[in-house]
């Protein structure tokens, strides 16, 4: 699994033109799934992104996680995350896993996530989206499951 995160003072998310999820303070989550992922990738991304110190504390320094800061969370699935650019000029996104298996992955996440953080928005599977992200620092960050960066 791949997430881009992005820390946003606010996001949302529009599937023909209605807003289907919007969240204030915390982080918009991109998210890729690849063939191969299973329970272990969910959870290590699912704890690598709560977790994670990227939230400002009293001194100003990057030392809260989204749980200290009771923030919210927004994520969408993207398959474009597993885009491969190294060849020609058309992407090539063999790699990204779709269709019901995908959605599985993307649904146990989501569960997972709403278990520890209060407000969990979501896009809508494999739908066309109008995503809106007002990056707050900027801070964006790249996670992957199996750690290839």
């Amino acid at each position: 699994m791949r997430a881009v995160v992005q820390k946003v003072t606010k996001s949302s998310v529009k599937v023909e033109g209605k807003v289907i999820g919007k969240i204030e303070k915390g982080l918009n989550v991109l998210i890729g799934i690849t063939e191969g992922d299973t329970i272990q990738d969910i959870e290590y991304l699912k704890n690598k992104i709560l977790n994670l110190r990227i939230f400002e504390d009293e001194e100003g320094k990057l030392n809260k996680s989204l749980k200290d800061v009771n923030g919210e969370l927004l994520l969408i699935s993207q398959f474009t995350l597993y885009g491969d650019c190294r060849k020609g000029r058309r992407p090539s996104f063999i790699e990204a896993l779709s269709g019901d298996k995908a959605e599985k992955i993307y649904n146990k996440f989501v569960e997972l996530c709403k278990e520890e953080i209060e407000n969990v928005q979501t896009g809508e599977f494999g739908a066309h989206m109008d995503v809106e992200i007002q990056n707050d620092g900027p801070v964006t960050l790249l996670i992957d499951s199996k750690k290839v960066f």
